[in-house]
């Protein structure tokens, strides 16, 4: 039976920032499970892809065969977030990716891989997001993607809106799947893990 009021959300444990958004989903209200096999994926009403490295998550999720176990999943209409490399594994068409490089196409979107630089080129802005009230969202940006392009059912959540890159989407949401372009786990605001949430939770109320 689904917990709405506490729901279990998988954090997929291959590589990434798993312990810092299993820390803000507890802290936001869930259940937290780490899912590194296709049989967890069945314990879980919605799954959190973490940051990381896109083309190495791309091919441990091949290794683990959970690549068409999740993508089916998500096709079913399981709720999702993506944060930075999970982003990249949420979208439809990634650039700058490698040719052997996977993602779920969950949301229509064109991600560009890297697209704010390098390591050294981090850093730390803040960004008015929809739907999550409280003012501006201070946003931490590590070797980051940005949204070049979305489908007609994508909708903007969040751009930048100083520097060279005002005006890039850096958060979407469609249908019951979410991706940031930074990571909101490394921070102490749960906000956006609370939208989540909620998310899930509307999904699970609405399933009966």
């Amino acid at each position: 039976m689904l917990n709405v009021t506490k729901p279990n959300i998988g954090v997929l444990a291959l590589q990434g920032d798993v312990v810092d958004h299993a820390r803000a989903l507890e802290a936001a209200g869930a259940n937290v499970r780490k899912v590194r096999r296709a049989s967890e994926l069945d314990d879980v009403e919605a799954l959190v892809l973490p940051g990381g490295e896109s083309t190495a998550m791309s091919n441990l999720l091949l290794a683990f065969d959970l690549l068409e176990p999740i993508r089916k999943r998500l096709d079913d209409g399981m709720p999702a977030y993506g944060s930075c490399a999970g982003m990249i594994m949420l979208a439809r068409r990634v650039v700058d990716g490698r040719d052997d490089q996977r993602s779920f196409g969950a949301i229509d979107m064109t991600v560009r891989r890297n697209a704010f630089g390098r390591q050294v080129d981090s850093f730390e802005t803040d960004v008015e997001l929809t739907g999550i009230e409280g003012g501006p969202y201070r946003t931490v940006f590590i070797r980051a993607p940005w949204v070049e392009e979305i489908g007609d059912d994508v909708e903007v959540i969040g751009r930048i809106s100083q520097g060279p890159a005002d005006g890039r989407i850096v958060a979407v949401r469609s249908g019951n799947h979410l991706a940031t372009a930074f990571h909101p786990e490394v921070t102490t605001d749960a906000r956006v893990h609370e939208y989540f949430v909620t998310m899930v939770r509307a999904a699970a109320g609405a399933r009966g």
